[in-house]
């Protein structure tokens, strides 16, 4: 198995609360891996250590190895960390189409002189139109992001992320606020993008769907790690059980 993700002894205090204590988990190239926990258990907290955010008191966190405690933000985006929120923030003065052709072109626009020398946008409209096909939104890449649906908006989030090219996609709750058959929805979508290949780390509190496509589960509760391995073991663990389920199958 080769990691992707490395996340060795992270311990994050605020103040004098500690929001994670002295968490390590390591995810392998290809893996799906569902990030549960009850409210307040410090799933955000790491998630925002992880890109750069907040920075911990203790440990460290690697990408193919490599430490990225001095990389900033747009680095670890570079490094290959790609982000989808769960409060989607498209640019409502662009198309769909265009939403994602932005992001196809980060390379490009990331500096000023390199901005000025690529001033041809087809080739990003083109990669941005197949990933809008592939998330289920090809027939809306020219409508407004403010003429549709949160479920549109969810998937269009994801489709940005992806246009990154990420060796890592992290997905923040990507199914709050939708409706049954919309949640199965786009929890399908992420286990075709994962068997396609991509490496996900998937913060959710929908147990439901987690359980139906992730393989893997890692446990965390008022920042300490209770569990992490093969879903269906994890789930029997008594820990998790009390902390998750309040003891209740």
């Amino acid at each position: 198995m080769t990691p992707v993700l490395q996340i060795e002894n992270v311990t994050v205090r605020f103040g004098g609360v500690t929001a994670v204590h002295d968490v390590s988990l390591t995810i392998n190239v290809g893996e799906l891996v569902g990030f549960i926990g009850p409210n307040g258990a410090g799933k955000t907290t790491l998630m925002r250590v992880i890109t750069g955010i907040v920075k911990p008191q203790q440990g460290r966190v690697l990408l193919e190895g490599r430490d990225l405690a001095r990389k900033s933000i747009d680095a670890r985006v570079g490094a290959g960390l790609a982000l989808a929120q769960q409060i989607v923030q498209p640019l409502h003065d662009m198309s769909m189409l265009d939403n994602v052709a932005l992001s196809c072109g980060s390379r490009k626009t990331g500096r000023v002189i390199t901005a000025m020398l690529h001033t041809n946008r087809e080739p990003e409209r083109d990669k941005a139109r197949g990933l809008l096909e592939k998330v289920g939104l090809g027939n809306v890449v020219d409508a407004m992001p403010a003429t549709l649906p949160l479920g549109y908006l969810k998937r269009l989030e994801v489709a940005r992320a992806m246009a990154l090219e990420p060796k890592l996609l992290l997905l923040d709750e990507p199914l709050a606020g939708l409706n049954q058959a919309e949640a199965a929805g786009l929890a399908d979508l992420i286990l075709g993008l994962n068997k396609a290949g991509q490496t996900i780390l998937l913060i959710e509190h929908n147990l439901r769907e987690v359980l139906r496509i992730c393989p893997t589960l890692y446990v965390q509760d008022n920042g300490v790690p209770l569990a992490f391995g093969e879903a269906g073991e994890v789930m029997k663990n008594p820990d998790v059980r009390s902390a998750y389920l309040g003891g209740h199958a």
